[in-house]
């Protein structure tokens, strides 16, 4: 049976209800499952629990949720690119749980291989581990962090088969497929389905986590921050003085 659905409404029919703990790929505004965002948003639910590096900015990315007010909790790593996030924050609107990025990475990691929880220094003797318990090894503290398994996973692939096999493009690759292996259900949009079966040594989310697909409609990836480097006066156009470095694009 092919994993792929007509598109992101129809995917995500009747798997988030009010109160889903929903994690999501991207970083920045690269790599984000847009269309299924969209969609997620569509549906209506609401008192959601996001899981993600971080919160898109105003209006783009998973910022569309918290503009429809969706969104009662996050977990998240960074958070500095969104006005309303902040405000929301601030007014007690929104509850967050700040994450080390490199231990949301492991989390997301552990929950999809069915660990449910480890020990890691990070964060010990800071804020990030009041509450948490703590124990010794070798003569150093460290705190315990639980693996997160989300009712629904989104994320975002450059290609896939109709078996939900995925690869990633460049950077947009990220949190995706950490991500792909946390979710009880996991939905992927591709640029590309492929017939067929993709080269097995080039799959990097194996089918398996996967249990929903669909086609990404085609767009412009927004990027979320653009930095230029002024042109020496005097430089041709198009030469090597001239050079832009540009922040998350995939």
């Amino acid at each position: 049976m092919s994993k792929l659905w007509p598109g992101a409404v129809e995917a995500l029919h009747e798997t988030v209800t009010d109160g889903s703990t929903v994690a999501v790929g991207g970083f920045g505004l690269s790599g984000n499952p847009s269309d299924l965002i969209d969609a997620l948003r569509d549906t209506g639910a609401t008192d959601l629990t996001i899981v993600s590096n971080n919160m898109g900015v105003d209006g783009k990315g998973l910022g569309v949720l918290l503009e429809n007010r969706q969104v009662a909790k996050v977990i998240a790593s960074y958070v500095g690119e969104n006005k309303l996030f902040a405000a929301q924050y601030l007014s007690g609107e929104l509850e967050v749980e700040f994450v080390p990025q490199g231990t949301l990475a492991e989390r997301l990691r552990a929950g999809g291989a069915g660990i449910a929880g480890f020990y890691t220094k990070t964060g010990v003797g800071t804020p990030v581990a009041e509450g948490k318990p703590l124990a010794e090894f070798d003569g150093e503290s460290y705190v315990l962090e639980r693996g997160i398994v989300a009712d629904v996973a989104l994320v975002h692939a450059y290609r896939a088969d109709r078996e939900g096999n995925l690869v990633y493009r460049h950077t947009a690759r990220n949190f995706n497929p950490l991500v792909a292996t946390a979710g009880r259900v996991t939905i992927a949009e591709a640029e590309e389905v492929v017939d067929g079966w993709l080269d097995p040594d080039t799959v990097v989310t194996p089918g398996i986590f996967v249990q929903r697909l669909v086609t990404a409609r085609p767009r412009v990836k927004d990027i979320e921050q653009r930095t230029v480097r002024p042109r020496p006066v005097g430089s041709r156009p198009g030469g090597s003085a001239t050079q832009a470095t540009e922040r998350n694009a995939s």
